[in-house]
């Protein structure tokens, strides 16, 4: 399946719940309850199987992380190989990615840009330059803002910007030198609830 490059508003009212790929999350929950198309707002959703109901949860958390569907098939079948709950795991190993760990440090304002900056080399783990989005960090990992890249008109005023972020329990901040560090694994309290991931592994549980 390609990747979905149309109106992101459009998906939010599909799914009913913001998917976090806008900055305006207010225009966002303006015509969430409103599915879209010409007859959408009197469009009512119809009861799913149990099959959609899988394939809609998998759909929500493929379109949050950016992600297609052989990528999301390895983390898949990567949290079934670890230890502990695999439901768990696949999550940790979807918050681990380095443009999502961008994203929760407040650096870009939505995945898909954080995806932009490191494609561009513009982050450094451990000091070295990574461009590799899909890059799954590890305790004690820093990301940092390469210092070539400080004084882009996209990172005006960053360090206040950073200051104001609430961070999850995992991720530790210093916004003046521009650093963030994983201090530990993510706890199944860190994650949104926006998809049901017990849903998802049952979806791949005969696939």
């Amino acid at each position: 399946m390609p990747k979905y490059i149309g109106p992101k508003n459009k998906i939010a009212r599909r799914f009913g719940v913001n998917l976090g790929l806008k900055t305006n999350s207010t225009k966002v929950a303006r015509r969430l309850s409103q599915m879209p198309g010409v007859h959408g707002p009197k469009k009512r959703p119809g009861a799913n199987s149990s099959y959609g109901k899988q394939l809609l949860e998998k759909q929500k958390a493929k379109l949050i992380y950016g992600l297609r569907e052989r990528q999301f098939r390895r983390y898949v079948d990567l949290s079934r190989t670890m230890k502990g709950d695999s439901g768990l795991n696949l999550q940790r190993l979807l918050e681990l990615r380095l443009d999502n760990v961008i994203y929760r440090l407040g650096f870009a304002v939505t995945r898909s840009q954080a995806r932009q900056f490191v494609n561009h080399g513009m982050f450094k783990v451990n000091g070295k330059k990574i461009n590799i989005p899909s890059h799954l960090l590890k305790i004690g990992d820093e990301v940092t803002l390469a210092e070539t890249k400080t004084k882009k008109k996209i990172f005006e005023g960053v360090e206040d910007r950073l200051s104001k972020v609430e961070l999850a329990s995992w991720l530790v901040l210093d916004a003046a030198k521009k650093q963030g560090k994983i201090l530990n694994l993510p706890a199944e309290t860190d994650f949104e609830k926006v998809f049901d991931v017990k849903l998802i592994t049952e979806y791949y549980s005969t696939r």
